[in-house]
């Protein structure tokens, strides 16, 4: 062989080593994202550091609805075709597509940072793996637009006020200002927990089994739909929608046509930029009942699924994500609040927020005290997706007149015996 021949057999196989060597460093994870705010964007900005420091790593960031991860995700995680990690909010109830991230982290630092919050993303008490970064704790209740407050000279309701007293304020600043609705709730089987805990409600029997409705929770859903008949409730959020798919109204406050939104927490960040000096806006927190003046926990969290071709590359970024620093300025840049028990100790800086949104976040802060011990049950139960939809689908037949109250009740305990019985 010439030594032109050899040197051109030597360059190809070099070549080749060469590309069969990049092909095995250059690896891309997909990370399906939805954003309140900046969510998706921060996690870019954190990602881009992991890239650079380590080579060859791409994450892709695929930026959805929110609809698409609570209608979307599922379908695409049972059939395979998932993304390698998602931001969910079904917590526990996707908990057969995780990849436990135990062997590649340091367990101990996770169980001393986020033990609060694991164990939501586990299967039962005795599952000890590691799920889920919770990446966003929240907590339910209201923002008020205080400048009709202030316009139609009314009152704003104290701490301990009542849901009929903030219906009744509701509706007086509507009519003396003439805005579109006095108050509106997001479509959400999560959202519309609270304040039935707050009537009463224990969704839970004393051997801990779940009931959903007892008389507390049906008190609740009563004064809901006679809410949505006569206008004090923006009746589209709810009968506009069919099924168990979620809307919110925040779009209905940040135009000034709303008086009172219960959502919750994740919208501080909409909030600030979309409101910017419009008006007024003050976070209420959660009505008062016989049960409690309580929200709902629960947030979001970042997962990584087991179908992923690179799981140790998964656990690796879900655990850049939970460093001290790199959660910190997540929390600080989104404007939530940290389950991450030492960003939490030293405080968040939320840099650049306005005074409201940082007035917020701390009347947020002050609402964590009063969650009830139903409420935390709730989210961390394993099959409360199916009782959420349960809850949307029965309580918007109510309201929209297919069943009286009584009997969507009688349904919605009906739906929940089968739904369990098939999770069994």
């Amino acid at each position: 062989m010439s030594k032109l021949k050899k040197a051109l057999v030597v360059s190809a196989a070099f070549a080749g080593l060469t590309a069969g060597a990049n092909a095995v460093s250059a690896q891309e994870i997909t990370y399906m994202c939805s954003s309140d705010g900046t969510e998706c964007s921060t996690a870019r900005d954190i990602f881009d550091r992991f890239e650079a420091e380590n080579p060859g790593v791409t994450v892709k960031i695929d930026e959805v609805p929110y609809k698409a991860i609570l209608e979307s995700l599922p379908v695409q995680l049972a059939a395979g075709t998932g993304p390698d990690m998602a931001k969910v909010t079904d917590l526990g109830g996707l908990n057969k597509f995780y990849l436990d991230l135990a062997p590649y982290v340091d367990t101990a630092a996770w169980e001393e940072n986020f033990g609060g919050t694991l164990d939501w993303y586990r299967s039962s008490a005795d599952d000890k793996g590691i799920y889920g970064l919770h990446s966003q704790l929240t907590i339910t209740g209201a923002y008020i637009n205080k400048t009709l407050f202030d316009q139609a000279g009314v009152e704003v309701p104290g701490a301990d006020a009542t849901w009929d007293d903030w219906a009744a304020a509701s509706r007086m600043v509507a009519e003396k200002t003439g805005t579109d609705f006095p108050m509106a709730m997001d479509r959400s089987g999560h959202r519309i927990a609270g304040p039935a805990i707050s009537y009463g409600a224990k969704l839970f029997d004393d051997n801990g089994d779940a009931i959903l409705v007892d008389d507390g929770f049906t008190a609740y859903v009563q004064k809901f739909v006679d809410w949505h008949e006569d206008g004090t409730m923006a009746r589209d959020v709810w009968a506009g929608q069919g099924g168990s798919s979620y809307q919110d109204a925040a779009q209905e406050f940040i135009n000034g046509q709303l008086v009172y939104y219960y959502s919750g927490s994740w919208q501080v960040g909409r909030m600030d930029r979309d409101v910017g000096d419009l008006f007024d806006w003050v976070v209420v927190g959660s009505p008062c009942g016989a049960g409690g003046c309580t929200g709902m926990p629960g947030g979001a969290g970042i997962v990584g699924f087991s179908d992923t071709e690179h799981p140790e590359l998964v656990a690796k970024a879900i655990d850049y994500l939970a460093q001290e620093e790199n959660y910190a300025e997540m929390t600080a840049k989104t404007k939530n609040i940290p389950a991450h028990a030492a960003v939490a100790a030293k405080g968040v800086d939320y840099a650049g927020a306005s005074a409201g949104a940082a007035a917020a976040l701390n009347a947020w802060g002050a609402q964590v005290g009063k969650l009830e011990g139903p409420a935390f049950m709730y989210q961390g139960y394993k099959n409360n997706r199916a009782m959420f939809n349960i809850t949307v689908q029965r309580v918007t037949q109510a309201i929209v007149g297919e069943l009286s109250v009584e009997d969507a009740m009688m349904r919605a305990k009906e739906d929940l015996a089968k739904a369990l019985a098939e999770a069994q």
